[in-house]
């Protein structure tokens, strides 16, 4: 399986995104000097595209994908493609705080400490419901490492379409995010341009 190996810091600031949205309180310190050069439409497009790719932790082909589904789904493709993404359980761990990173919570479902309706789940990409139970295994949820997630992460903002059990660590999907609803700054429509032609 390919693996993305970049340094974080360093993709985020070639990118201008902000690292706390893939989970880091870091901040480079270095400042990235570029050129004066104006960058092309296309070039606009392809940073809108791989910013949605690295936040997410999708990989071309599957990101292809998820934007033909988006395509053939009714309504605006962008804010399809974008609800897609933000459905995927490993993001969904993420924003519940059951993971202090996006990383880190492809690898706790990886892991196997994730149940959908209570049945275990342990593919990152499984895209979730309206209505779906997600939930820490039993088994897991008193071993040092969720312990010390959950301390960490306990401040996060949960996002109003989750409603959260902070004690059980368990939630349950209340609807599908609105566009209005996903706070990641990706220009979707550029993505739909780029596709499109």
């Amino acid at each position: 399986m390919a693996v993305n190996r970049d340094p974080v810091l360093k993709r985020c600031r070639s990118l201008g995104i902000e690292p706390s949205y893939l989970g880091y309180d870091k901040k480079s310190r270095r400042t990235l000097t570029r050129s004066n050069r104006k960058v092309s439409e296309y070039g606009m497009q392809q940073r809108e595209k791989q910013k949605a790719k690295f936040i997410y932790g999708v990989l071309e082909k599957p990101f292809r994908n998820y934007y033909n589904k988006a395509d053939r789904m009714k309504g605006s493709t962008g804010t399809n493609l974008m609800t897609i993404l933000e459905s995927r359980l490993d993001n969904v761990v993420f924003r519940l705080g059951f993971a202090r990173t996006r990383r880190e919570a492809r690898q706790v479902v990886d892991h196997k400490f994730i149940t959908v309706n209570g049945r275990g789940v342990n593919i990152p990409s499984y895209l979730v419901k309206a209505g779906d139970v997600i939930e820490v295994k039993e088994s897991k949820k008193n071993i040092q490492r969720m312990k010390d997630i959950v301390e960490v992460t306990s401040g996060r903002i949960v996002p109003e379409w989750l409603d959260l059990d902070a004690e059980n660590l368990k939630a349950t999907v209340k609807e599908l995010p609105t566009r209005e609803q996903i706070d990641v700054p990706v220009d979707e429509m550029q993505i739909v341009e780029l596709y499109s032609k």
